[in-house]
Order: structure tokens, then C-alpha cells, then sequence
């Protein structure tokens, strides 16, 4: 299985070569991919070296898989011409996912829709793959009509630039800016580029995504996404109506026993999802289960997850992991 990582040196991929040395990942020859400036140059996974090489090169090898985290105008570039070779392409940009030729997957959800003709195959946004994992099983049963959510982003979701701006503000020291603000002892209502109807792209992805990954546009999402000073991990405030009322036991089962999805709801011993606790896992934490008193058939939830890892890297192997073990590929 020869597997090509591009964007290997970046946050996301470096994340994406522990995460497949974690799960044994059946990785028999690895093509680290780079930009031309980390050609040549040689990276470490599983105790062996591998030489980075150029996009160009990699085509050439025509790897079985290739996992692209290197921004959307590379994978609008390079994707099809790794698709054109035979590969199979997960990217985990924003270029592919609004493609109606492009399936958006969620293993635990919708994995079932891919086949062998699918060549790329687009990862959903960090935000959207928490939201929906906890959100799926609900509307499953009950039905959902309307959702609003207030999201709470760590500054690792805007890359190693943005993190050395924290940094930089902690420690007292003037450098450059990844966002028009200060960003330590602040939060910022501003993820992503403003759009023409005044929302950010961030916000209008978290409204379009889960519609096409539910395969159902019979619900409507509504988002404010907020940048906060937390280095990882990112938490989202939850309202959600159903077409059908709900007991609140039954939802704490639904979601304990649904797959990736870990419940923390237990006021008495403060006890909640937290970034702190979902740093370095793959699992979506839940929590603060209550019925919004205000209105029927509502329930407010705050689900927190590693955005670097079930929010891009995890998820984007997981869907590779399917593709082998369902012989997807080739």
C-alpha cells in the first residue's frame, strides 16, 4: 500500500503520520509530499527516514491513497492529477466538499456511499465532523428542524502562525500577526473570510456541510464561530429543535452508544467536555445535556473534540482505512 502524505511537514500532517503509525496503518512504501522548499529534505515516521519530494514526483509513483492537507488551491491543482494516475484521493481542504460530483464523509455516518469510482473524496471542515457526529443519531430518531450553534475555536484551527501569535502574546513579545486582533485574553468573532451576507465561511460551512453529509436539507443550521486563546481542540455550544419530543435518558443512551462519541454529563462532579481532556484523543466528547426549557422539543448539548485529530487527521484516515478494508481501491 503505497501511501503519499502531502503536506507532510504541516500541522495537519504531521498529525496524520502519528495517527497512521498509531493504528497500523498497512503503510508498505510512504511518499512524503512538501512544498519546493522542503524537497530534498527528510522527515522521520516509524524509526525509518523517508526524502520529501515534489507534487510532480509523487504523481509519478502513482501511490495507491494520497492524503492531501495542503490548503484548496493545491488540491484544486493536484488532486486530479493524482485522480487521473488511479490514485485516491482524501483531502481535507475546503476545495472538494460543496462538489456535488465530490462525496463528503463522516466514517460513522455515511462511509456506506463510497465506491471504487470515487478518485477524491473530500474530508469535512474541523467543526462540522464533531457537530455531526453527535447531531446524527439524534435527528435519526427525532428528527431535526432547526439548529444553532456557537462555536469556541482554538487558535491551532488557523495553523502554526496563529499559535506562535498566542505565544508570542503570553510571553510578552511583539510579532506578527495571524489575525487583524489580539487574540490572547480576547475572543474573536471572526473565523475564516466575511462573506457577502455577513457570515464567515467558517459559519456558512457549518450550515451547508451537515445537510450534505445527512444527505437532508429538511433542517436548517445557523452558526456564529468564535476564536478563542486555547492552543487545541475546539467546543461548540449547541441548540437543537426536533420535529419529535425527546427524553433526556433516551439521548444520553443514544449518544453513549453511538461509535467515537464519548458522554461527560455529570453536573455533581463537574464533570464535562473539556479541550484540555480531548487534547491528543480521537473521540467526540458531549456534554451539558439539557432540554431547553424555553421551547419544546429543544435540547442544548456542548460537544468538544481535537480539531487536529477526529476534525482532520483521524478522520481523514479513517476514511482510507474504509477504503482498504472494503478493496476501494485500485
Amino acid at each position: 500500500m503505497k501511501i503519499a502524505v502531502v503536506g507532510a511537514t504541516g500541522m495537519v500532517g504531521e498529525v496524520m503520520l502519528n495517527v497512521l503509525s498509531e493504528r497500523n496503518f498497512p503503510v508498505t512504501e510512504l511518499i512524503p509530499v512538501a512544498s519546493e522548499r522542503s524537497v530534498g529534505k527528510t522527515i522521520s515516521y516509524n524509526g525509518k527516514n523517508y526524502t520529501i519530494v515534489s507534487l510532480q514526483d509523487a504523481v509519478n509513483l502513482k501511490p495507491d491513497i494520497a492524503l492531501f492537507s495542503a490548503g484548496g488551491e493545491t488540491s484544486l491543482e493536484w488532486a486530479p492529477k493524482f485522480a487521473a494516475v488511479g490514485t485516491t484521493v482524501v483531502d481535507n481542504s475546503s476545495a472538494w466538499r460543496m462538489d456535488e460530483t465530490k462525496k463528503l464523509i463522516v466514517p460513522e455516518i455515511n462511509a456506506s456511499e463510497l465506491t471504487k469510482n470515487d478518485k477524491i473524496i473530500a474530508n469535512p471542515n474541523c467543526s462540522t465532523i464533531q457537530l455531526v457526529m453527535a447531531l446524527a443519531p439524534l435527528h435519526k430518531k427525532y428528527k431535526m428542524k432547526r439548529v444553532l450553534v456557537s462555536t469556541y475555536q482554538s487558535v491551532s484551527g488557523s495553523g502554526i502562525k496563529a499559535i506562535k501569535q498566542l505565544e508570542n502574546e503570553i510571553a510578552g513579545i511583539k510579532g506578527e500577526m495571524a489575525y487583524p486582533h489580539p487574540i490572547g485574553r480576547n475572543a474573536l468573532p471572526h473565523c475564516d473570510v466575511f462573506e457577502e451576507n455577513g457570515y464567515t465561511k467558517e459559519e456558512m460551512k457549518l450550515a451547508r456541510e451537515p445537510q450534505k453529509i445527512l444527505n437532508d436539507r429538511t433542517f436548517s443550521i445557523s452558526a456564529t464561530a468564535v476564536r478563542i486563546p486555547t492552543a487545541g481542540g475546539h467546543s461548540e455550544s449547541v441548540n437543537v429543535e426536533f420535529e419529535n419530543d425527546f427524553n433526556l435518558k433516551d439521548i444520553r443512551t443514544i449518544l453513549s452508544e453511538t461509535p467515537g462519541i464519548v458522554v461527560q454529563d455529570n453536573t455533581a462532579t463537574n464533570t464535562y467536555p473539556m479541550p484540555i481532556y480531548a487534547h491528543n484523543k480521537d473521540e467526540v466528547f458531549v456534554g451539558r445535556i439539557r432540554r431547553d426549557e424555553t421551547q419544546p422539543n429543544t435540547l442544548n448539548l456542548w460537544i468538544v473534540s481535537d480539531n487536529l485529530r477526529k476534525g482532520a487527521a483521524t478522520n481523514t484516515i479513517q476514511i482510507a482505512e474504509y477504503l482498504v478494508e472494503n478493496r476501494l481501491i485500485g
